[in-house]
């Protein structure tokens, strides 16, 4: 075993865990789950079966990443924050057939106590702040608040709110990376080096 796991941590036997990754008080990983390298599963997690957490993934205090959720690469996971599998659930009826496919893109962050509703993806660096209710797509780098969740803005991948319109033609250079954000139209991307 490769990675650290507190005595009070439930790892069901087949659970795919990466090297150097953290398990913490009162989590479980069910047997099902893939989880990357270098990942953080902070107090009371829950990871289902059909989950992929990919690496370098933080995922904070009391958070539950049920069936069909995917996180790619370096995503943020706030404390208390909830997904949820099922569009119209009923306690008298059976509806894991349905459930719907979340999917959360490379160094997004989704604030503590957001709720994302499946079904939804989530771009690249995409910022969900605290308490925000996402119904809907998130465009990547796309700053997102409130109930339901509308854009207010857009961030860098540093973590900086970026001074540009919600759409339009612009750019801004985010003054810690150096990285230049182009906006076209309402598609926000970085430029790559030598370009």
């Amino acid at each position: 075993m490769d990675y650290y796991k507190h005595p009070s941590a439930i790892v069901d036997e087949g659970a795919q865990i990466g090297d150097g990754s953290r398990i913490w008080h009162f989590v479980h990983v069910c047997g099902g789950a893939r989880i990357g390298k270098d990942v953080s599963l902070g107090q009371n997690v829950y990871v289902g079966n059909k989950v992929i957490i990919g690496d370098h993934c933080k995922i904070q205090n009391n958070v539950s990443v049920y069936d069909n959720v995917t996180l790619k690469e370096a995503v943020f996971c706030g404390p208390s924050m909830v997904f949820t599998n099922v569009y119209a659930p009923r306690s008298l009826i059976d509806r894991k057939d349905e459930y719907r496919d979340t999917l959360v893109n490379r160094g997004a962050t989704l604030g503590a106590n957001c709720t994302i509703v499946c079904g939804v993806t989530i771009g690249e660096f995409a910022f969900v702040g605290a308490g925000a209710v996402i119904t809907q797509d998130v465009p990547a780098y796309a700053l997102m608040v409130g109930v339901p969740a509308r854009q207010i803005g857009w961030m860098s991948e540093f973590g900086e709110r970026l001074n540009l319109p919600l759409e339009g033609d612009a750019e801004e250079v985010c003054p810690h990376s150096g990285i230049r954000y182009v906006l076209k139209g309402r598609a926000l991307h970085k430029e790559e080096s030598g370009g």
